[in-house]
């Protein structure tokens, strides 16, 4: 388990790192971004959130973009952003933006040829926290969010998998992608057509099923043009009623499904999963 740093640049007392290495659960080559708040040491690991991006993004979209180092430094938190997709000549693709390299949905695939690489579920889970916590002073202690289908990602990994996060958040979720065009056609292709499978990545059928146990906030603008169509937050407040989990929705005024509005509500989401990762 050995990471090759990319580059490096100092940030608000921090630093902002690219490293690469080879994925055994993606079997290719992976590219991650770690910000490291100035207190963070060997004798003083900090916790972290991990950001999943949205589609045709990778880890550079958020590290660039969300102006969230000010924040993250001043309260003592690692940011953990993996790619959103396995990369490479050998990976399989598709020349559509929504499917294929840029496009993992933070499944694991089942089906020809895409389950040959296309593991990103265990590699969020399981293989890039791990790694992070052996080579990092970052500890075991972390949140998880993310934007649009990493919004999708964060709020279903989050629901898994309970204990392994204190907090959930997310930007414009793809919020029930077994019943929107995004999610219908990426599940088809990764998971075939199985709507037992669908549900298990679907985070509204996940709430249906039982009550969250992490909090969980959502900021959705109203401007979005994905909002009617892709995303439908209306769904999850529905979903999260069945069993009174601890959702918060929060539709903001003008804003549209760009990292201008990421950028714009980011401090809010660190404060909030500072609260719980902190407790």
């Amino acid at each position: 388990m050995t990471v090759n740093e990319v580059s490096q640049n100092k940030v608000f007392g921090g630093w902002h790192k690219q490293f690469s290495h080879a994925s055994s659960s993606l079997k290719c080559e992976m590219r991650f971004a770690v910000f490291l708040p100035h207190n963070a040491t060997e004798s003083h690991p900090v916790p972290a959130v991990y950001w999943l991006s949205g589609l045709t993004c990778t880890d550079e979209n958020f590290m660039q973009k969300a102006g969230a180092f000010r924040k993250a430094s001043e309260l003592g938190i690692a940011i953990i952003a993996p790619d959103t997709s396995p990369r490479g000549e050998l990976v399989e693709d598709c020349n559509d933006y929504d499917l294929g390299q840029g496009a993992g949905f933070y499944v694991n695939a089942t089906q020809k040829p895409w389950s040959d690489n296309y593991h990103m579920y265990d590699y969020v889970v399981h293989e890039l926290p791990t790694l992070i916590e052996k080579h990092f002073p970052i500890s075991s202690v972390k949140s998880i969010a993310g934007h649009s289908m990493g919004g999708h990602g964060a709020m279903m990994i989050g629901l898994k998998n309970p204990d392994n996060y204190r907090s959930i958040s997310a930007f414009s979720p793809i919020c029930h992608p077994s019943e929107v065009p995004w999610g219908q056609k990426a599940f088809t292709a990764y998971l075939g057509n199985n709507p037992e499978a669908w549900a298990e990545y679907d985070s509204v059928e996940l709430l249906k099923a039982s009550r969250s146990a992490l909090p969980i906030l959502v900021d959705q603008g109203d401007k979005d043009c994905f909002l009617t169509e892709q995303l439908k937050p209306d769904s999850l407040i529905e979903a999260a009623h069945v069993h009174q989990s601890e959702v918060e929705v929060r539709i903001q005024y003008g804003y549209d499904h760009s990292y201008y509005f990421i950028s714009s509500y980011i401090d809010e989401h660190l404060q909030f999963h500072s609260k719980h990762l902190f407790a």
